[in-house]
Parts: C-alpha cells; structure tokens; sequence
C-alpha cells in the first residue's frame, strides 16, 4: 500500500478535456501538444518513480511568450499546472495529476548570450546543467552547480529545487549562481527579476523564487555565473575503519576553517556498488570513504592537503589515495556521479535528502544505522558531506508494497532525525511530494501560514504545481486569496 497520498481530481475539468486541449491546439502548433494516452505516459512519473499520474495534456512550449500565452489560457479555465524540466526529481516535484496539464521546457534549450567580460551566461531554462560548462569551458569557464544529474537535469529544475552538486562547499548552491530571471507568472504575466548585474536592487525575489518548487511561476531564462576555472584539481580517497572515524574527520576538516573544493562520503555498501561500476580504484577493505578534492596552483594544493591528511591520521585513517593523472581523477569522480544509477542495478532504492549540521553527521549516521537495521532494510550512504547534504539510499523491493512503505517509513523517520539533530528536511532535491506531510515536523503552523501567503501572491488560486510541498489538509490561511475551487463552493 503506497502512503502519499493525491488529491481527487475536478470531475469538471475531466469532462471538459477536449475543448480544454482545443483551446491549448489553438495557441501552439501540433508537435508542441501532446495528448494521445501513450505518448503523455512519458510523462506520468519522474525519477520518484514509485508514484505516476496521468496528465491532462503536456505541452512543450518554445519561448516565453508561448509559455505566457498558454498560462493565461489555463488561468481562465481554471486548469492546474505542472512545470517540468527533464523529469530527474527525485521527490515528485514534477509528478502531474489527471485534471492538470503539464508544461515541459525541452524545447526551451537555446544559450542566447555569453558575456565573458562580465562572467554571465544567458539561457534558455531547458538547457541542461553540463552544457552551459561544456559550452564556456574552451575560454576557461564553468557553471558551479553540479548536481549527479547534471548530464540531463535542466536549469529549470535547478532553479526549482534549489540544486546543489559536489562542489557545493567551495561554490555554493543554484541561488548562488543565478543573476536573474524571465518568470511568467500563472495568469500569463512576464516578470524580469534581476540581471546581468552582481547584485539587483529592490527585494530580493530571485532569492524567493529559486527553491519554490515551481509554485510562483515559470522559469524561462535564466542568467546564470560563470566562474574561472582553477589552475589545477586533486581528488584524494580516504579510507576509514567506521563510518564515525569519517564523519569526525569532516566535522574537524571544517571546524579547522578549510574549505576544500569538494568532500564525498560514500560507506562500505555505497564503496563496494560504486567500484563494481566504474572501477575507479576505490579501497575495498574500508567500513567508510571521503573523496576530498581540493584545487588551485601546486604548491596551494600541496599546503591544504597537508593539512588535510594531519587532520586524517588524528581520526585514523587506514587509506590515502592521492589521483596521480587526469583519468585517474576523472574515474573517482565518475564513480561518485554514477552512485544512484549504479546502486539501481543491484536493487530498487528511495534517494532521501537532508541536511545537517557537519558536527552532528556521527550521531545521525550512527542513528540512521540504527533505524535502518529496525526496519530490516538495508541502505548504502553517499553524500556531500562539506555541507552535511545527507543521501541515503534505502534498498526495497518495488514490487513488494509492504517494502516500499517500509523503506518509505524509515526514510520519513531519517527525516525527522535530521531536523532534530538541528538540520532540515532538503538539501537540493526539494519537498514535492515525498517530504510534503513532514513539513509539520519543521515548521509551526504559523511558519506554513506565513509560506502558503507568500505562495498564494503570487498564485492566488493555487493553479502551480499543485498538491505539493505543503500538507493536503493544510488550509490555505484565512487572510490570503482561496484557491478557485473552494471560492466557487462558498
């Protein structure tokens, strides 16, 4: 028995599909509406594969004022709508629901404008992540982000979750890359929020809009930082004889005020699937792995690993490995990205994703351990550890229901152990679906009242991206617009 639950869908909207889908094949040519049952099956699920609903339509727009003009139709219908990226979410953000159209950006993939001189790049949101650094990186450029998925996850579904990457402890997150924003609003407005410029002035929407999961608007373009590269990088492995050896020596590495480019943990579980896969060289005879790439000229690299390996032997570290040729880096790293594919081969799994303080990562592994072994699963740890960006992947059967809400139980209460330990509930994936009914556990309802205002200004009806990162049976509060249906019911 699956436990998220979905809203029933508008008995009025199913019926009224097909001049719904003729108002949309009005504004678009054919080959952006689909709406045949197998080909919108495409679109049913994203990587939370657990859960899938049949969307209205899905419409694949190619430009902003498209995206305008079909909003502003939805608007005045009174259809819902899902924005979707590449469809990589690992917490539902882009799962639809039978009475709501889904709005794809795949068709959005231009880069429109370099501008070296003042370290920005302008695209289209469907562009994804790697080809904005696989496009500068000639002149000596990248794009920071770096989520696993980056080889197909758009700017899009960066800019809506929020995302992070390994190389988030030096660089920072997508809000800390992103210098403005085209957002089209759900009754078809066009909003431009900031620019080329380092720092916009007025309030800071753009900070309010990345991480919003698609609630507020559309992203269409985006105008992103491009960042020099380093002169040089070195990834190091590290092994350890426990999981807790490897989470002192992070805590201690950070508390020392270095900074490395990167930190991964990976435990025995994740080391052993992972090197089955890329034979990336990883130890096999340790209980936990850090791979810490460190960067910048030689001597300044040779300086912070020092540091770091005194930190290491003072937590008893068994292994130290240190990539000696570009493709023996490229391999570590390759291992490391391909961990959520590679552990798929050997089992079904849920990606959890929360955050917590670096100084509390052994109590949490310990205790993540723990509440694993009670629900006789079986999990491997992989995560960004610089920032205490948890990803625990549980193992279950997908076609055994009792083993998914097993594996869907302790992943909720590894959830609740995190915003105990003083973390929170999301590094990048974002709430969506899977985390939606633990929002209680975070915030008091005067913190949800104060977020489903802010949503509700931008969405008065609640038409985006419904039925996610807010509880079902959360009313909208009392002082901010009603969403249609109930307005029309009263």
């Amino acid at each position: 028995m699956t436990q998220i639950a979905f809203p029933t869908p508008d008995p009025d909207i199913l019926a009224r599909r097909d001049d719904i889908i003729s108002g949309l094949a009005a504004l678009l040519p054919p080959e952006c509406l689909i709406t045949s049952e197998d080909e919108r099956r495409a679109y049913e699920t994203d990587a939370l594969t657990s859960y899938r609903r049949l969307p209205l339509a899905v419409v694949l727009p190619r430009s902003t004022q498209e995206v305008s003009a079909v909003l502003c139709y939805c608007h005045s219908q009174g259809v819902k709508v899902v924005p979707r990226g590449a469809g990589t979410s690992l917490a539902g953000g882009a799962i639809p629901q039978e009475d709501a159209i889904v709005i794809g950006v795949s068709k959005m993939n231009r880069i429109l404008e370099i501008d070296y001189a003042n370290r920005m790049a302008r695209v289209e949101s469907g562009v994804t992540n790697l080809s904005i650094t696989d496009h500068v990186m000639p002149e000596g450029f990248f794009y920071a982000p770096d989520p696993s998925s980056q080889l197909a996850c758009t700017i899009a579904g960066n800019i809506g979750m929020n995302s992070g990457g390994a190389h988030c402890l030096k660089y920072g997150v997508t809000v800390n890359n992103i210098l403005g924003a085209t957002l089209v609003l759900m009754d078809g407005t066009i909003l431009q929020i900031g620019g080329p410029a380092l720092d916009a002035s007025g309030l800071d929407l753009l900070g309010l809009i990345i991480g919003s999961e698609g609630q507020l608007g559309i992203v269409t373009e985006a105008c992103v930082r491009l960042l020099r590269a380093a002169e040089g990088a070195r990834p190091v492995l590290f092994g350890f004889d426990s999981s807790e050896d490897a989470g002192a020596c992070v805590a201690a590495i950070i508390a020392a005020g270095i900074v490395p480019v990167a930190m991964e943990f990976m435990d025995r579980p994740a080391i052993e699937i992972c090197e089955a896969f890329a034979h990336a060289g990883y130890p096999l005879d340790v209980e936990a792995m850090l791979i810490i790439e460190v960067e910048g000229a030689q001597e300044e690299m040779a300086m912070q690993l020092e540091r770091i390996i005194t930190i290491a032997k003072a937590h008893h570290v068994k292994v130290v490995k240190e990539s000696s040729s570009a493709m023996e880096a490229a391999l570590i790293w390759k291992g490391r990205k391909s961990a959520f594919g590679a552990t798929g081969r050997v089992a079904d799994y849920i990606c959890m994703d929360g955050t917590v303080p670096t100084s509390q990562l052994v109590h949490v592994l310990a205790r993540t351990a723990e509440i694993i072994d009670t629900y006789g699963l079986k999990v491997a740890n992989v995560f960004h550890a610089g920032d205490g960006n948890m990803h625990p992947l549980i193992m279950y059967n997908a076609n055994d229901p009792a083993s998914q809400a097993l594996a869907e139980a302790a992943g909720n209460d590894i959830l609740r152990l995190c915003v105990d330990a003083g973390g929170c509930l999301t590094g990048e994936h974002g709430v969506g679906i899977e985390k939606r009914d633990l929002m209680r556990h975070q915030f008091s309802k005067a913190d949800l009242d104060q977020q489903m205002r802010v949503r509700a200004a931008f969405d008065p009806e609640w038409l985006l991206n419904p039925a996610k990162v807010f509880p079902l049976d959360e009313r909208v509060p009392v002082d901010a617009p009603v969403p249609r249906k109930e307005r029309a019911a009263a």
